[in-house]
């Protein structure tokens, strides 16, 4: 299976990514969403137990990203955090790699769990809640645009695949609307309720799976 499908969206040749990513050639941007740095820490403060390294293991898979897409921006279309800004080891691994990635442009779209988000902190652009961006709209929460292409995340779609016993992450590709996976592996998510005319792609162990498009 391929490990990227190449799509049009709005205007734009766009890659889309096994690995819960997009890649925008033209722009030579890496796009991510629902990253949810510390959720591990704010799930076992809760009392909830979660593997630790979660945040490690999703900062080496954007490491192989970048090494394999060369990106001057990465666009995090919300969701960077999952609640407030402690000290706790998952931000200085955040810190020790975003300084090790000094000449990347980091911008983020603020979603729902953003509140507590301070930019200097984590040395990120602070994009606000929507940004235009070539001919697309950046924002956290699927809301169509009328006469935009709207790039978006927030809901973690998932696919099924026929006769196999699993959910996957999927990229929902709708009219004027792309919602990304969640690139954390520690999400939750739903099914897309696919309408006609609309797709999904599964993301399958790094490989992508584009699905026929339901009529």
């Amino acid at each position: 299976m391929a490990h990227e499908w190449a799509t049009r969206l709005g205007d734009e040749d766009m890659l889309l990514l096994g690995a819960r990513a997009m890649y925008w050639p033209a722009r030579a941007a890496l796009l991510v969403a629902d990253l949810h740095l510390g959720k591990g820490d704010v799930f076992r403060r809760a009392g909830i137990g979660l593997p630790a390294g979660g945040t490690l293991h999703d900062l080496t898979r954007i490491d192989a990203l970048l090494d394999q897409y060369p990106a001057r921006t990465l666009w995090v279309l919300g969701d960077l955090l999952h609640g407030p800004l402690r000290e706790a080891s998952w931000l200085a691994q955040w810190q020790q790699w975003r300084l090790r990635h000094g000449a990347l442009d980091i911008a983020v779209i603020r979603g729902n769990h953003d509140r507590a988000m301070h930019a200097g902190r984590l040395l990120v652009r602070d994009a606000g809640e929507r940004a235009e961006e070539g001919g697309f709209v950046l924002r956290h929460d699927p809301v169509a645009e009328p006469g935009r292409h709207v790039l978006c995340g927030h809901v973690h779609p998932l696919c099924e695949l026929p006769g196999v016993g699993r959910r996957f992450p999927a990229f929902w590709l709708r009219s004027g609307l792309t919602v990304l996976p969640a690139f954390s592996h520690f999400s939750a998510g739903v099914v897309a309720p696919l309408r006609s005319g609309e797709q999904l792609a599964a993301c399958v162990d790094d490989a992508i799976v584009a699905l026929p498009v339901p009529r």
